[in-house]
């Protein structure tokens, strides 16, 4: 029987606790309808719980109109939220704090001049509502990217709080070429830098590895990236139905690691079906 360890940091960060947190009180507490501007988190799973609650998935702030809405933890533009505030009955803000930083430093970086970057992938949601604070930001996602995007003398730069250091470290040394001012502001977050290095070290010494989490999550796909990086026995599943016991034949040694969408009792069913493999 193959051992099963799980990474030291893995699963639901605090600003997807939070999200959770005030939506089980929204529909615990508010009448009339309950409904979030996207999905809440990238967790299929998770997101179906909250419809069978009662909180709705819309895409536009004017489809809950009168009702309950509440902000996505990737954010929203202030155009959304002015909207909200306007047409829904109460707003309530599951925006993660993280993010929130990053818009607060993309409006910081434009009233002192700079030209601002973010880096990040185009159409990614939390990117999209970063863009809604600085209107005309270029969106990198690779260094490539960079010759294409006519920069000018004094440039700022932000990054989506999932992506990875390696990826950023790219694109900024693709711009800082010598020829201009540049300022980065890392708003990479703590506890997705803490998932990749855990996920890392367990990769090293695993025979094989499970990254959990949905494969709309742009921090779990990174995670499993990562992982297949160093160990190419990696797997990307949602939940533990998923798992083929011929993908660990012969592993002595399995790690699990979980995006920060994920929560702990997605992990823990995966843990136990491991656990059980012949």
């Amino acid at each position: 029987m193959a051992e099963v360890r799980v990474a030291e940091h893995a699963g639901a960060c605090y600003g997807v606790e939070r999200a959770l947190q005030l939506a089980w009180d929204a529909v615990d507490s508010f009448e009339g309808e309950i409904f979030t501007l996207g999905p809440l988190i990238h967790n299929p799973r998770v997101v179906a719980g909250l419809e069978a609650m009662g909180a709705h998935v819309v895409s536009r702030v004017d489809d809950a109109a009168g009702g309950t809405l509440i902000l996505r933890t990737h954010g929203v533009s202030p155009h959304e939220e002015q909207r909200a505030r306007e047409v829904c009955t109460k707003v309530i803000d599951a925006t993660c704090p993280f993010v929130k930083r990053v818009h607060i430093e993309v409006e910081r970086l434009r009233r002192d001049g700079y030209e601002v970057v973010i880096v990040g992938e185009p159409g990614h949601p939390e990117v999209v509502a970063t863009l809604g604070h600085a209107p005309g930001a270029h969106i990198i996602s690779a260094p490539e990217d960079v010759a294409y995007a006519s920069l000018g003398d004094r440039v700022g730069i932000v990054v989506q709080t999932t992506l990875t250091e390696s990826t950023l470290n790219a694109v900024v040394d693709a711009i800082d070429d010598g020829t201009r001012e540049v300022k980065l502001v890392n708003t990479i977050c703590e506890a997705t830098a803490l998932r990749q290095a855990a996920a890392s070290d367990l990769a090293r010494t695993s025979d094989a590895m499970v990254v959990i989490g949905g494969r709309n999550s742009a921090n779990t796909t990174h995670l499993a990236e990562i992982c297949a990086a160093i160990c190419p026995r990696t797997f990307h599943i949602e939940n533990a139905e998923e798992l083929d016991p011929d993908w660990f034949s012969g592993a002595s040694a399995i790690g699990v690691t979980a995006g920060a969408s994920t929560p702990s009792s997605q992990i823990d069913s995966v843990v136990k079906a491991l656990e059980q493999l012949p």
